[in-house]
């Protein structure tokens, strides 16, 4: 499981503009429903759903919402750098700035499991996590998020 499996560069939101971490999910449930031809409101609410199970806020700054639609056909990721950070309800109680959200089939199985623990990984990265904080241009994240998924596998 690559990065580059689960996004594409239309699945980059360099400078994401919210205030709470309902208007982050909104937000993404529209990018993610533009990728992958989902509604709005299903993806919107699967990963409210989610985060009512527990917070998906991991600590250090990054979130990895993320849920399971019957209607899609593969697992599809979404990456967005907030302008500033908000409360996510994290773990260690920090503001998230952050956010990989992550969408499956509910079909998926294990290759959910596989795809989480991929991103879990990049992100657990600091020296990475400073790179996508250090630059707004979504080119530049695409970017780092694929060399360093490179880096780590090498």
């Amino acid at each position: 499981m690559e990065i580059t499996d689960l996004i594409t560069p239309e699945c980059i939101v360099p400078t994401l503009r919210v205030g709470s971490k309902k208007q982050v999910l909104q937000e993404l449930a529209k990018v993610a429903a533009e990728v992958t031809s989902q509604s709005e409101r299903a993806v919107f609410d699967v990963l409210l759903e989610r985060e009512r199970l527990g917070t998906t806020g991991v600590g250090n700054g990054i979130a990895i919402p993320h849920g399971k639609l019957s209607a899609l056909t593969g697992l599809k990721g979404v990456f967005a750098r907030l302008e500033e950070p908000v409360d996510f309800d994290s773990i260690d109680d920090q503001p998230v700035d952050l956010i990989f959200l992550l969408l499956a089939p509910e079909s998926a199985g294990a290759d959910h499991l596989k795809a989480l623990a991929r991103v879990s990984r990049l992100l657990r990265d600091r020296g990475i996590c400073e790179k996508l904080r250090g630059t707004s241009n979504a080119e530049a994240l695409y970017t780092i998020l694929c060399q360093a998924q490179a880096s780590q596998a090498a």
